[in-house]
C-alpha cells in the first residue's frame, strides 16, 4: 500500500504532466493531436520512479506510436516535473496504458452473459 507521501507526490506529478501535455509545452505535434490524458501516477517508495498511466481521448487504448513518442520526450516532461515539484531527485517517468475502462467493460459483459436478469432473482 502506498504511503501518504507517495500518493501526494504522485498527484502532484500527474497535475504537472497533465498541464504540460494540455498546454502543448512538449512541442510535439503528434502528442498534441493525440489528446493524451494522464489518469494516474504511482510513485516508487524512494520517489525516483513514476509509473504514469495514460489514455487517449476517444479511444479504448493508446497507440504504440504514441507511447514510444512519450518515452522519447520523457526527458522534457521530466524537466517540467523537476521545475514544478520540489524533490531531491526528478523521478524517471515510465509511461503505461491505463486499461481500466477495458477491464470494466469486460467484467460488465461477463456479468451480462453469466448473470442475466433472470438469474439475479435467486
Amino acid at each position: 500500500m502506498p504511503s501518504q507521501r507517495q500518493l501526494k507526490v504522485g498527484e502532484q506529478v500527474r497535475h504537472v504532466l497533465a498541464s504540460a501535455l494540455a498546454q502543448g509545452e512538449v512541442h510535439d505535434a503528434r502528442l498534441e493531436e493525440a489528446g493524451i490524458t494522464v489518469l494516474e501516477v504511482r510513485m516508487s517508495p524512494d520517489l525516483r520512479h513514476a509509473s504514469v498511466f495514460v489514455s487517449q481521448l476517444g479511444r479504448s487504448g493508446v497507440d504504440d506510436d504514441i507511447l514510444r513518442q512519450l518515452d522519447r520526450v520523457s526527458g522534457r516532461l521530466g524537466g517540467h516535473v523537476a521545475r514544478g515539484i520540489n524533490l531531491k531527485y526528478a523521478p524517471k517517468l515510465h509511461f503505461l496504458v491505463d486499461d481500466t475502462l477495458e477491464r470494466v467493460g469486460r467484467i460488465e459483459r461477463l456479468l451480462d452473459e453469466g448473470l442475466g436478469p433472470e438469474r439475479w432473482k435467486r
